[in-house]
């Protein structure tokens, strides 16, 4: 007995020994080459020392109450958001379910059943019945030659464990841990772009205000000089085709004044999809365009690679292909399955549970495949060869983050001469209606010199709006390429993603 217990004791334990013998490649990150700082950042104004980084509420740049309102309800009723949080959910429990291979199943199916045999079977036949029902569970035989009736009650406990000897549960533990944290970084991409799109449709529709305002204005302007063209033509100074011209002039802008609410009516629905409430229901009051684009700290382009959550979240799955691998070379050795059995098995209930009735079984299966037709090492070709789709699918994305950041940058470095030269362009546009205006009222030039000086001044204010606008929305469009403050250390860890309570963000 001693024996026995010595040999099953070292079978169980034989596999701890073996835990360490991990096969497949040990992970490492590809080098992907960076600059030492972002070539289009050349007379970039950056933040002060204190604002050395962004951080996580980056739309707090733009001193706006309103907006800042809106991006706290992105993040609570964002519906993709919401979606992410969920799929991020989904790839933790799968985390969970691998864990679970690590240890023993144990499984219980108590039965009993009632059995009478055939009456045609010979006294032999009836005998064998008779002896292998009293092997299963004992037997209460009629006399004769069939029809034996016998009772069965079985409490069977089984018990298996196939241990992890070459890594296979570790590496798809470790693959599905790099794809819940892949989901993680996606979750946060999700937030940071619906929170950039949140942005960038609030100052469109603050443009959509400010020009709005601006034709207002200017269609109270176009009717003063209406009226001036017709004082003109009653007095015999002016002309019939003078007040013909500036009624165009009034009922093209006032045409124009109104098209502004398609444009903004659009882009409040935008928005109302964007914090998750009825575009029936929600309004944001009209205002003018205030907001001026800030400073934003820049870091340097290898920064980048930790800042930016699509970044992580690829190089996450690149961890996740590399663990397969693993998993497809462990089928190349054999598997072994311990287990064991025993249970309470009688022909009478009054006998079920006691200690003769008693049963069990306990041993190990070694099982090695032979032939496979090249099916293994086919596998592992194929995670091979996902791995290093993965991997130039990671530096794709690092080196489009790179390029988005030098996009803005670029843009927001031409726009800030751009903007200086369009605000001259405005000043000389309004001096030359001044000019234009003074000479028509003196009856030295046609009213159509002031219609042309008119029609300048208004689009060059309308460019000037417009460009301010897209400075700002640049500036929302760089904060998003550098990540918008986030890090690749807030990924949750392996303990994390397998014990923490799930909350609303990972």
């Amino acid at each position: 007995m001693n024996a026995r217990v010595r040999t099953v004791c070292a079978l169980l334990l034989a596999p701890w020994y073996l835990t360490d013998c991990t096969v497949g490649p040990k992970y490492q990150r590809p080098d992907v080459e960076s600059a030492p700082a972002y070539k289009e950042a050349e007379g970039w104004k950056v933040a002060q020392p204190d604002d050395a980084a962004l951080h996580g509420n980056w739309w707090e740049l733009f001193g706006d109450p309103q907006l800042n309102a809106l991006e706290q309800q992105v993040n609570v009723s964002n519906q993709n958001i919401a979606a992410a949080f969920a799929s991020f959910l989904q790839a933790r429990a799968v985390v969970k379910e691998a864990q679970s291979q690590y240890f023993p199943t144990l499984t219980v199916s108590p039965s009993s059943s009632r059995t009478r045999s055939s009456a045609n079977l010979s006294s032999g036949a009836a005998t064998s019945a008779a002896v292998t029902a009293g092997a299963t569970g004992g037997t209460t035989s009629v006399a004769g030659g069939g029809g034996a009736i016998f009772n069965n009650f079985d409490l069977p406990f089984d018990a298996s464990w196939t241990p992890d000897l070459w890594g296979r549960v570790r590496n798809t533990v470790r693959g599905d841990v790099a794809a819940a944290q892949a989901s993680a970084a996606d979750l946060e991409n999700t937030r940071l772009t619906a929170q950039a799109e949140l942005a960038v449709d609030y100052y469109q529709l603050r443009t959509q205000d400010t020009l709005k305002q601006l034709l207002d204005q200017t269609v109270v302007a176009y009717q003063e000089s209406l009226e001036l063209t017709k004082a003109q033509y009653e007095t015999g100074i002016g002309t019939d085709e003078a007040v013909a011209q500036a009624e165009v002039q009034l009922k093209s802008t006032q045409a124009q004044d109104t098209n502004l609410g398609i444009a903004r009516a659009q882009y409040e629905h935008a928005i109302a999809l964007l914090v998750g409430q009825p575009a029936s229901t929600f309004s944001i009051p009209s205002e003018p365009l205030k907001a001026a684009a800030p400073p934003i700290p820049i870091g340097v382009p290898s920064q980048l690679l930790e800042r930016r959550p699509d970044v992580a979240a690829s190089e996450r799955l690149m961890a996740q292909a590399n663990a397969q691998i693993g998993v497809a070379k462990a089928a190349y050795f054999p598997t072994l399955t311990l287990s064991a059995a025993g249970g309470f098995e009688s022909s009478s209930v009054s006998d079920w549970l006691t200690w003769p009735s008693r049963f069990w079984s306990v041993g190990p299966t070694l099982a090695e495949t032979l032939f496979d037709a090249g099916l293994r090492r086919a596998t592992v070709q194929q995670y091979q060869s996902a791995y290093d789709q993965t991997v130039a699918t990671y530096r794709q994305t690092v080196l489009t983050a790179f390029q988005q950041v030098e996009d803005n940058l670029a843009a927001l470095r031409i726009l800030a001469i751009q903007l200086q030269q369009q605000d001259d362009s405005v000043a000389s546009s309004q001096r030359y209606l001044n000019i234009a205006t003074d000479r028509y009222k003196l009856g030295l030039d046609p009213y159509l010199d002031v219609i042309t000086a008119q029609t300048a001044l208004l689009s060059n204010q309308q460019t000037a709006v417009t460009l301010r606008m897209q400075q700002l929305t640049d500036s929302v469009q760089l904060i998003e390429a550098l990540g918008g403050g986030w890090d690749a250390d807030e990924l949750p860890s392996q303990h994390d993603i397998a014990h923490a309570t799930p909350t609303r963000t990972p």
